[in-house]
C-alpha cells in the first residue's frame, strides 16, 4: 500500500507542478512547488503535534479561538513546546489548509486574497525560531518563494488566482505523515527533485546526484556498519546523498553538510526536515567548503560527495599553511579543484571512517600537482582503498566519464588497491544512461568481497601501482581487451572481386544510358 500511495503521490505532485510549467523555467517553478509542499508538511506536522497535546482537553487545534483569553493561553503553551520539539510554530489560522480554503472562497469572511497573508505566515515561521536553537536551520528558508514575482502573473489578482489554485490542489492530497514506517512524502519529494534535475540540464549538477549513484556511494561507506555517529557531505546540494546514507544503516547520529549555492542550501534544509530529520540532528552551512570550511573540528565516520567536476578555486598559496593541504607540499591547480575537494574530505575523515567521492577520470592520471598529491596519498599515507569506473553519461547535463574513489585511513587490506571497471554495466533510457539494480549490486558485492573477475575487477598490489608511476587509469589494471574474430583473407579477396565485377557492370549500364541521351559519361 505504501508503494502504491507513493506512486500516486508522485503523480499528483508532478501534475500540480505542471500548473506552473510554462510560466517560468524549471528551476524557478521548482522553488515554488517544493516550497509550498514544505509549508504544507510543516502545517500538518504542527497540527498533529498540537492535537496530541490537546487530546486530554477534548479539543482540536483548529477549534481554538485565537482571539479569546483561553485560546491565547493554549497557543502560548503549545508554542513553547512546539518550538522546542519541532523547531517552529504555526497558529491554527496560519496552517496550510486554512490559507488554501481562504484563497478558494471558503474562508470565514469571504476575502479570497491571500498573497499578503501567505507572505506574512512564511515570515512568521522563520521568526518563530528567533533566539532558539533552531533559528539557524529555519533562517531565510522561504526566501526563494517570491510571491511578488511578475512571472506568477501581471496583476496581483492573477498571481493570487494561480497561487490559490496550486494551494487548492495540494490541500486535497493526503501526505499521511502519521505513517512513520514508510517515508512516502520524503520519497515523493526526492522524486520531484530528480524530475526537476532531469529538466534543468547543466544546472542539475548544482543540486542533485542521480539516485543510483547515491546508492553506490551510500552502500560503499556503510559496509560492515549498522550505526554511524556522523555523516558529512562538503558539497551537499539538495542533501540527497546524506539522506541516502541514512537508509543504509539503522541510525545516524548527526548529519553535516556545506553548500555554496544559496537556493540549493535552502532546499537541503527543507529536504532534511521533510524526511523527518529533527533540526537538532543536522548542521548544514552555506559557504564555499574549500575557501571557508564551516566545520573545522569535524571528523566524520562516513563522508560522501559529488563535487562539481574540475571546478575553479583560488589555489591561494596561503592554503599551504592550512592543515587540510599543508602536508602535501603542493596545491591542486586553480583550474581543477578535484583533488582539493578530496584533500578537504580526507582531513575531515575519522580514523575509523570511509569516504566515497565521485570525480572525473582525469584525477586518475593527470600529472603535475595532481600527480604529486595522488602519489602522496598512496605512497606516504596509503589511504586509497578502491577505484571504480562508472559508465559515461549518467549525470545530468554532462556525458563526462566519471569514477568513484574510496578512501580509508585504516585500511583492512593494507597492501593493495581494488580496481573495478563498471563502465559497461548500465541501461540506456533516452539520452541518459542509468545504473540498474544488478549493476549497483555487482559493484558493491565486488567491493565487499574484494573479488577478482575477468575484464571487470583486479586487486593491484602497491608495488604494481608504483610500477605504473601511480597512474590509476583503470585499463592499466583491468584488461577489457576483446579479441576480434579472425578474418578469412581468401573470402575477403573473393568478395572484393565480386564487388569489382558489380561496379564494372554498373559503369557499363550508366555509359549505355549516357550514350542514348547523347551526353558524355561521368567517367
Amino acid at each position: 500500500m505504501a508503494e502504491e500511495h507513493r506512486k500516486l503521490l508522485e503523480q499528483q505532485l508532478w501534475n500540480i507542478a505542471n500548473t506552473l510549467r510554462g510560466k517560468m523555467d524549471a528551476d524557478e517553478f521548482r522553488d515554488y512547488i517544493l516550497g509550498f509542499i514544505f509549508y504544507k508538511y510543516l502545517s500538518e506536522k504542527m497540527n498533529a503535534y498540537a492535537n496530541d497535546i490537546l487530546e486530554a482537553d477534548g479539543i482540536t487545534y483548529q477549534a481554538i479561538d485565537e482571539s479569546s483569553a483561553e485560546g491565547k493561553q493554549y497557543l502560548e503553551a503549545i508554542r513553547e513546546e512546539a518550538v522546542e520539539s519541532l523547531g517552529y510554530f504555526l497558529k491554527p489560522s496560519e496552517l496550510f489548509s486554512s490559507v488554501a480554503r481562504r484563497g478558494n472562497g471558503n474562508g470565514k469572511h469571504g476575502d479570497t486574497f491571500i498573497l499578503e497573508d501567505l507572505q506574512r505566515i512564511l515570515n512568521n515561521i522563520e521568526q518563530s525560531t528567533m533566539g532558539t536553537e533552531s533559528e539557524e536551520d529555519f533562517d531565510h528558508l522561504f526566501e526563494d518563494l517570491d510571491l511578488t514575482s511578475t512571472k506568477l502573473g501581471r496583476t496581483e489578482a492573477a498571481k493570487n488566482e494561480l497561487i490559490s489554485k496550486v494551494l487548492a490542489h495540494l490541500d486535497k492530497i493526503d501526505f499521511r505523515i502519521e505513517d512513520t514506517e514508510a517515508d512516502v512524502l520524503g520519497d515523493a519529494y526526492e522524486y520531484l527533485i530528480a524530475q526537476f534535475a532531469a529538466g534543468a540540464g547543466k544546472k542539475a549538477g548544482e543540486f542533485y546526484t542521480p539516485q543510483e549513484v547515491s546508492k553506490v556511494l551510500a552502500k560503499l561507506v556503510t559496509v560492515g556498519k549498522e550505526k554511524l555517529k556522523t555523516v558529512y557531505d562538503p558539497t551537499c546540494g539538495s542533501g540527497s546523498l546524506l539522506l541516502r546514507v541514512a537508509r543504509e544503516v539503522k541510525e545516524v547520529g548527526r548529519f553535516y553538510g556545506q553548500e555554496l549555492n544559496r537556493t540549493t542550501y535552502n532546499l537541503a534544509r527543507m529536504n532534511m526536515i521533510l524526511h523527518g530529520v529533527n533540526y537538532q540532528k543536522f548542521d548544514i552551512k552555506q559557504e564555499d567548503s574549500l575557501e571557508r570550511p564551516m566545520h573545522p573540528d569535524l571528523r566524520a565516520e562516513a563522508i560522501v560527495a559529488n563535487p562539481p567536476f574540475s571546478a575553479h578555486w583560488s589555489a591561494n598559496p596561503l592554503h599551504l599553511g592550512d592543515d587540510r593541504f599543508s602536508q602535501y607540499g603542493r596545491l591542486a591547480p586553480s583550474s581543477k579543484a578535484d583533488w582539493a575537494f578530496i584533500q578537504h574530505m580526507i582531513h575531515h575523515l575519522a580514523e575509523n571512517g570511509t569516504m566515497a567521492v565521485v570525480a572525473p577520470h582525469g584525477v586518475l592520471f593527470r600529472g603535475g600537482a595532481e600527480g604529486h598529491i595522488r602519489r602522496y596519498l598512496i605512497e606516504d599515507r596509503n589511504y586509497l582503498d578502491a577505484v571504480i569506473g562508472l559508465p559515461a553519461n549518467i549525470f545530468y547535463g554532462t556525458s563526462i566519464t566519471t569514477c568513484v574513489l574510496v578512501f580509508k585511513k585504516c585500511k583492512e587490506h593494507f597492501n593493495d588497491i581494488l580496481f573495478i571497471d563498471a563502465s559497461q554495466g548500465f541501461e540506456k533510457q533516452g539520452n541518459q544512461n542509468y545504473l540498474r539494480a544488478e549493476d549497483i549490486n555487482r559493484i558493491v558485492t565486488t567491493y565487499k568481497e574484494r573479488s577478482v573477475h575477468e575484464k571487470y575487477s583486479h586487486v593491484a598490489t602497491l608495488d604494481e601501482v608504483k610500477e605504473n608511476d601511480y597512474n590509476l587509469n583503470i585499463p592499466r589494471y583491468v584488461d577489457t581487451f576483446e579479441e576480434q574474430e579472425q578474418v578469412a583473407l581468401e573470402t575477403v579477396s573473393e568478395e572484393l572481386k565480386q564487388l569489382e565485377d558489380a561496379i564494372a557492370e554498373t559503369d557499363r549500364v550508366i555509359a549505355d544510358c549516357c550514350k542514348q541521351l547523347g551526353i558524355s559519361t561521368p567517367f
